[in-house]
């Protein structure tokens, strides 16, 4: 029988993400994202969205259906993905948005004739928090509440690996990206030449494995 506060969490938690991703259309820069290479996905917090939404609706599988353990195994290993990479999507965008916003958001058109420095465009906070703060709070929630604490060996091994092949795979990925585009997604990686960008990635993908370890030994 599945748990009915896991089931509605999941259910939730499904729910208020698809809305997140439908609502993408209704931000001013869309159709200008749209056109561009990559899309929406040139933005990190997009595919974090994408893995935590998939993990969600593997775990609504898993309510349904709790002795099928090769989608136990699935949603355990999107799990492991998906934690980290939303953890640190929300913690680097809050902190950049309260403190340095201007590195986080997108400036706005501007007329050429105009010397004026384009206003940043802000999003509205119902379609923030589906983006920004309702993956890390329903997977933390998950992980605590439904979820056993993964392995020594996975923490050792299999994490660094995910973090390796998802921080690689993102920074090749948005430097293809930015060289069709002539700009990044994100104005701090525009803003900095490509040395420092490394530095980024680099120093984001063992913030992502060092939250992922300090998670896994919080759990009880």
């Amino acid at each position: 029988m599945p748990r009915p506060e896991a089931f509605f969490l999941h259910g939730v938690a499904v729910s208020v993400m698809t809305y997140g991703f439908i609502s993408l259309r209704r931000l001013p820069m869309d159709g200008l994202i749209r056109v561009q290479k990559g899309g929406h996905f040139q933005f990190l917090t997009i595919q974090g969205l994408a893995v935590a939404w998939l993990t969600m609706v593997l775990s609504l599988g898993c309510d349904a259906l709790p002795s099928f353990a090769v989608l136990r195994t699935a949603k355990r290993a999107s799990l492991m993905i998906a934690l980290p990479l939303a953890f640190v999507i929300s913690t680097v965008y809050w902190s950049l948005l309260l403190f340095f916003p201007s590195l986080i958001l997108l400036p706005g058109l501007s007329d050429p004739s105009s010397s004026a420095v384009p206003e940043m465009i802000w999003i509205p906070f119902n379609i923030d928090f589906p983006l920004h703060l309702a993956p890390v709070i329903t997977l933390l929630a998950d992980f605590f509440f439904f979820e056993k604490k993964y392995t020594k060996k996975q923490v050792q091994i299999g994490a660094p690996l995910v973090v390796l092949v998802c921080g690689t795979g993102y920074a090749c990925w948005v430097e293809y990206c930015a060289s069709y585009n002539n700009t990044f997604p994100y104005p701090f990686l525009t803003e900095n030449p490509f040395n420092i960008r490394v530095g980024i990635y680099t120093f984001v993908s063992f913030l992502a494995w060092g939250c992922f370890r300090l998670m896994n030994a919080l759990h009880p």
